[in-house]
């Protein structure tokens, strides 16, 4: 999430009641989870794991739970709890503003687009040129679509990301405050959820065509062209390449890459990367040559075994 204003050092510091380790002028330009960070972003960290992760990545500013030494041209907050405090700092910028009606004033509709009776436009939210968007569809605050865009009826554009930290009491959510994206000529079926990313965006890539059913978790970027049959379900931080096609009933792990030209046959489990240009079965997902192969072996197990006997 980019701030509409740079903020200061001292002035995040302050929101949240923590000491901070830098200039007081330090600029803060946006807020981000660690694997979307720009120059300027602020993102958060509290477990040692990935203390070094956070301090080396391209954020410049870090809330932390411990005092650390600050790396050259960044700055530190030290926080007790940086969860809970991130939430505090993205609801400030970002605060929730409920709507009165269901297509939103403050919403920016292209022309020759039509939004079908009974859909739902939230605030700050831009549609391009001829788009149409069925009856029941709902466009979260903040989300964008572009040109020649079709949404199927009661699909959800920009649900909250699935995000929880346990603790002792209970899971607690991380807030989420960013964006769906959706470039031109995407369709999108009926009855599909698309989640915003946590502090960035959830991306869907030009030309993307999506059946009825589909689910893609927060932060995911998919490419250009693919095509996903009904039933697809996207795990969080998935980066999807162009030209890929998820057969129907397909899971997809979190933080993998699917690359660009793959083929995913239905029902199949992707828990790790896949290269482009191949077509995989199976869970766990194999090339589909060798998992047809191991099929018919083990149809041919009580022939074997009878010979044995």
């Amino acid at each position: 999430m980019k701030l509409k204003k740079p903020s200061s050092l001292k002035e995040i510091a302050a929101l949240i009641k923590g000491k901070s380790i830098g200039k007081d002028d330090f600029p803060v330009t946006g807020f981000n989870e660690i694997h979307k960070v720009e120059k300027g972003d602020l993102t958060f960290v509290d477990h040692p794991k990935y203390y070094d992760k956070a301090l080396q990545s391209a954020a410049t500013i870090i809330l932390i739970n411990k005092e650390v030494e600050c790396p050259p041209g960044k700055a530190l907050i030290i926080s007790d709890d940086p969860f809970r405090d991130y939430n505090i700092l993205t609801t400030h910028f970002r605060k929730f503003r409920a709507s009165e009606k269901l297509i939103s004033d403050e919403a920016t509709i292209g022309a020759g687009t039509v939004i079908q009776p009974g859909a739902f436009i939230g605030n700050n939210v831009a549609i391009g040129k001829n788009c149409l968007i069925h009856p029941g569809a709902v466009i979260y605050d903040h989300c964008m679509v572009g040109n020649n865009v079709i949404i199927h009826a009661n699909t959800v554009i920009g649900s909250d990301a699935f995000y929880f930290k346990k603790r002792p009491e209970g899971y607690d959510k991380l807030i989420s405050c960013g964006r769906v994206v959706i470039e031109d000529d995407v369709e999108i079926g009926a009855c599909c959820t698309i989640d915003k990313g946590v502090s960035g965006d959830t991306v869907i890539g030009k030309g993307t065509k999506m059946d009825n059913h589909v689910h893609v978790g927060h932060d995911t970027v998919i490419g250009k062209n693919c095509l996903f049959a009904a039933q697809v379900g996207i795990a969080g931080v998935v980066t999807i390449e162009d030209d890929v096609i998820l057969w129907g009933q397909v899971g997809v792990q979190k933080d993998l890459t699917i690359g660009k030209g793959a083929v995913v046959l239905g029902q199949s489990g992707i828990g790790k990367s896949l290269d482009g240009n191949k077509t995989y079965f199976g869970s766990p997902v194999r090339d589909a040559r060798d998992k047809m192969k191991e099929i018919a072996m083990i149809k041919r197990l009580p022939e074997l075994i009878q010979k044995l006997d």
